[in-house]
């Protein structure tokens, strides 16, 4: 036993040795990091007012990086849970390809540079957005409530929903009602974008001993509430052609896509569990992300349209 355990201890020394830096770029959750990304430049583009394209750019970078510095904190304390858990198992810090204390200290250099960046050179509401975003993430969904509650994604999803606050505020310096209606179409997304993927995920999340919907609640509870969380995320997308946020092409985007994905969730509800409940819940998961982004880029495409026919009007006036 003293032989093997020697010979383990060896192994994860010569894997941290070989630590590279597509190894401390996993950490960061890169496909996670650029929807942050895509999300929070809508809504700086979408805000009143123009940041400078270098402030701009140094804003766009930092709020990156913050969300990086999530990821990496989150991969820190979920360590044993990514071991225990097929879709996580190759993450470095399960492989040893990184060391816990390494990801420790690179995630909190990250968090503490990206909003002492934001702060001191965009402006501080920014900065504390970021700051509540990287906390929350860490403290409030993946220490308190990730192994506590089902509620861990309904409520710890307010983290993810932050990024086109701070692009607005980096912005604007303040928070508007139209910051709080992109808040709230991201916060009501999350809930059946993962349900759905807990649900063909379940038996992961049941070894693991996370206490998702389906694991706790089961797979039909779990498909009434992406129903009806569903439905609700469809209203709340209507929202910004209601306060003029968002034009007639982003109305009757957010009408087909809406229905698109409802569809979907119906499709789920009457699927049931096993191979179809599966596949069903595997539609749903990868439309929602279309989803996402289809709301996203329409408006991100009205508000640099809008901006393109001001700067020709100026011109030519």
């Amino acid at each position: 036993m003293a032989e093997l355990g020697i010979e383990m201890t060896s192994v994860r020394a010569a894997n941290l040795a070989g630590a590279s830096v597509g190894d401390f770029i996993a950490l960061m959750k890169p496909r996670v990091m650029s929807l942050v990304v895509f999300t929070a430049f809508t809504g700086m583009m979408l805000a009143p007012g123009q940041l400078h394209p270098v402030l701009a750019g140094i804003a766009m970078l930092a709020i990156a990086v913050g969300a990086g510095a999530s990821g990496v904190l989150n991969m820190w304390y979920d360590a044993d849970i990514d071991g225990s858990m097929q879709r996580t198992a190759g993450r470095p810090i399960p492989r040893g390809r990184v060391s816990p204390e390494e990801a420790l200290a690179f995630g909190v250099i990250l968090a503490v540079g990206s909003v002492t960046t934001l702060g001191l050179i965009i402006n501080w509401v920014a900065g504390g957005l970021l700051a509540l975003t990287i906390a929350f993430y860490l403290f409030v969904y993946t220490i308190w409530l990730k192994r506590r509650t089902p509620h861990n994604i309904v409520i710890g999803g307010a983290a993810g929903a932050f990024p086109p606050m701070i692009g607005w505020a980096a912005a604007t310096g303040s928070i508007s009602l139209e910051s709080v209606v992109l808040f709230l179409i991201i916060f009501m997304w999350t809930p059946p974008h993962f349900w759905a993927l807990a649900l063909y995920r379940a038996r992961d999340y049941e070894r693991a001993k996370v206490p998702m919907l389906p694991v706790v609640a089961g797979g039909a509870e779990t498909r009434k509430q992406i129903v009806i969380y569903s439905a609700l995320l469809v209203m709340v997308a209507l929202l910004p052609a209601l306060i003029n946020l968002g034009g007639a092409l982003y109305a009757l985007t957010a009408i087909a896509a809406g229905g698109v994905l409802l569809a979907l969730a119906l499709t789920l509800n009457r699927a049931g569990d096993g191979r179809a409940g599966d596949r069903a819940a595997r539609r749903l998961f990868a439309f929602s992300i279309v989803y996402l982004f289809l709301l996203f880029a329409v408006l991100l495409l009205e508000a640099v349209a809008s901006r393109a026919l001001s700067l020709t009007g100026a011109a030519l006036g």
